[in-house]
């Protein structure tokens, strides 16, 4: 009998392991994505960095020392020092924190104005899609750079003024992928059938509608952080998003693009940075898109 009951065990234990759902099958699927998980790896490297820079950057990255400037990596400055004798490691670090916490709040704010926008566009229609659609088209009738130049320009250089601006440029990005997906759930036959019943339009919105939203809004999300921190850099390098001293990547390769000859490390740790950084969510973006994606699902 106690091998009978041992084997029921075992049989239910199976039987559990193997029941499926949306969400286990789509984390099975990404495990099994290698350039996904590395990308994730990668992303999760330099969030704990990041948070604890704090305890592990070896000096103050304010902190100059003119007697050792555009000193070569050693051992006691691993990755260098720039013009003004300033920790390159230290620096790094702290960027981290800057370049990660722009991409992620401003594709937060992104994405919160367009998918109200698009939303509102998508389901209404009439004059407010009209309205809307229009000021997405102008919007994107800009090069995303050079409006958000134009943007800071008339707000003033700063690191939060950059991060308005990068917001801003992306929002039509978010606004016509979650209207587009609108209009082709708001003919559903059970969105039909709730309006029947007197089911009020806050209430489909917020429980048929924007949950089936979010598989896009999370890919596009991804990816646009990745986006968001080149586009910050790109500020920032052109002198508009943050100022001195904070350790901002783009600053960083800006202030030392004309040691590039002299001392190449100035550049180069930052450079990487940016581009592990964006290669990470790209990756990582390009997993969830074939994870998440039902048509890809089915290829």
């Amino acid at each position: 009998m106690a091998q009978v009951s041992m084997n029921n065990q075992v049989q239910v234990k199976e039987q559990t392991q193997r029941v499926s759902g949306p969400w286990r099958d789509a984390w099975r699927s990404f495990r099994r994505n290698k350039s996904a998980v590395a990308g994730l790896t990668v992303i999760l490297i330099f969030i704990v960095l990041a948070l604890i820079a704090p305890l592990i950057a070896p000096y103050d990255y304010k902190a100059q020392e003119l007697v050792q400037r555009l000193k070569a990596p050693g051992s006691t400055h691993w990755f260098g020092t720039d013009d003004l004798g300033r920790d390159l490691l230290s620096r790094t670090l702290y960027g981290a924190r800057i370049s990660l916490w722009v991409g992620f709040l401003s594709v937060i704010g992104s994405i919160a104005a367009g998918t109200v926008l698009g939303i509102v566009a998508g389901f209404y229609g009439k004059w407010l899609d009209m309205l809307i659609s229009r000021i997405f088209d102008i919007l994107l009738a800009f090069p995303a750079i050079l409006l958000a130049i134009a943007i800071v320009a008339i707000l003033g250089p700063s690191l939060q003024n950059a991060l308005y601006a990068i917001a801003i440029v992306n929002v039509p990005t978010y606004g016509r992928l979650v209207r587009s997906r609108v209009l082709s759930l708001k003919n559903e036959e059970y969105i039909t059938a709730a309006r029947a019943i007197g089911v009020s339009d806050i209430r489909i919105l917020a429980r048929h509608i924007f949950p089936h939203t979010l598989t896009p809004i999370i890919v596009q999300g991804t990816l646009g952080v990745g986006t968001a921190i080149i586009e910050a850099a790109a500020l920032g390098f052109l002198g508009m998003g943050a100022q001195p001293p904070s350790p901002e990547w783009g600053k960083m390769l800006s202030d030392s693009r004309q040691f590039i000859q002299l001392a190449p490390w100035t550049v180069f740790f930052p450079g990487i940075s940016i581009m592990l950084t964006v290669l990470g969510f790209n990756l990582l973006g390009d997993g969830l898109r074939d994870v998440l994606d039902p048509k890809s699902q089915r290829k």
